[in-house]
C-alpha cells in the first residue's frame, strides 16, 4: 500500500475543501472495495478523506407531512446493515430491506454504505439496481441526480470529480421486488432484477448482466400491460453487450434476466 495522507473532517464543507486540496484524493466511506484496491496497487491515492465522522449524511428518516409526496431518505453513509434492520424501510420499501440485508456478509453489512456502493458503481453491485429499479434520485453536495442520469458504464457515474453523494431519496412504491442469483464466493450478482410499481412508474432494472446498472425496457412495457408474472413469459432478452466470464455466459445471463423478474413479480402478487 502506497504512502498516503489521513484526513477525518467532520463536515461536509470540510470533506469538499480536504479532497480539493489533494493532488489524487479519495473519498473513504465503508472502504470494503477502496482498501482491498490499494492493497494490490490498482489504486494510489495521495490522500483519504474518511467520511465517518459526518453526521449530517448517515440515517434514515421519511418526507415530513406535507413535504409532497412521501419518500425515505437514506444518508449516504449508513450501512447496509442498518437499512436492513431500520423500520421505516421494512415498513415502505421491504424489497430494499432485503436487497441490503443480502450484500455481502455480516462484517460488509456493518461497515459497506448505499454512498460508497453508487459512487464506486461496480457492476455486480446490488444497490445500483434498487436504486435505479426504484427511480430514486441522488443527492450530492452540488445538485440532485436523477438516477436515470447516473450510471454511465463500467465504475463510471455522472459525480464529477471531488462531488461528494450526501443522500439517496426514494419514491415510495406500491409494489416491488428483488430477486438475486448470486454468485457463490462473492455474493456479488450474477444477475440480479429489482422490479417496481409506482410514482416512477413500471420500472424493472438489472445488476450484473452488464457494464452496470440497466432498465429492461421490454419486460417494463410487458408488465405496464399487466403486472403479473405471466407477462414476463415470451419477452426475449438480447446477449448482445452483456457480460459473459467464468461464471456464466451473456446467454444464460440474458434468460436469467426474465426468469428472475417474473419470480419478483411473483412475490408482489
Amino acid at each position: 500500500m502506497n504512502n498516503f495522507d489521513f484526513h477525518s473532517p467532520a463536515s461536509v464543507a470540510d470533506a469538499i475543501k480536504a479532497i480539493g486540496a489533494g493532488d489524487d484524493g479519495r473519498f473513504l466511506a465503508g472502504g470494503q472495495s477502496l482498501l482491498p484496491a490499494m492493497k494490490t496497487g490498482l489504486s494510489m491515492p495521495t490522500d483519504l478523506v474518511g467520511l465517518d465522522k459526518i453526521a449530517q449524511i448517515k440515517g434514515i428518516c421519511t418526507s415530513a407531512p406535507g413535504a409532497g409526496k412521501p419518500a425515505l431518505h437514506i444518508g449516504a453513509m449508513t450501512t447496509h446493515a442498518s437499512v436492513a434492520a431500520n423500520a421505516d424501510v421494512i415498513r415502505l420499501i421491504p424489497a430494499l430491506a432485503m436487497l441490503a440485508d443480502g450484500i455481502g456478509d455480516s462484517a460488509v453489512r456493518a461497515r459497506g454504505t448505499i454512498g460508497g456502493s453508487l459512487g464506486l458503481n461496480d457492476p455486480a453491485a446490488c444497490y445500483p439496481a434498487g436504486v435505479l429499479g426504484l427511480g430514486a434520485s441522488i443527492t450530492t453536495d452540488r445538485r440532485t441526480i436523477a438516477v436515470d442520469d447516473f450510471f454511465k458504464g463500467l465504475y463510471e457515474t455522472a459525480l464529477e470529480p471531488g462531488e461528494l453523494i450526501t443522500e439517496v431519496v426514494f419514491p415510495i412504491p406500491e409494489k416491488a421486488a428483488w430477486m438475486k442469483f448470486k454468485q457463490p464466493a462473492s455474493r456479488f450478482s450474477m444477475v440480479g432484477v429489482f422490479v417496481s410499481k409506482g410514482p416512477a412508474g413500471v420500472r424493472v432494472a438489472v445488476t450484473g448482466a452488464g457494464a452496470c446498472a440497466f432498465r429492461a425496457r421490454a419486460l417494463e412495457a410487458a408488465l405496464e400491460k399487466q403486472w403479473s408474472p405471466s407477462a414476463c413469459d415470451g419477452v426475449a432478452i438480447s446477449p448482445a453487450g452483456l457480460n459473459s466470464d467464468i461464471h456464466a455466459s451473456a446467454a444464460y445471463r440474458a434468460h436469467l434476466i426474465s426468469v428472475l423478474a417474473k419470480r419478483a413479480v411473483a412475490k408482489t402478487v
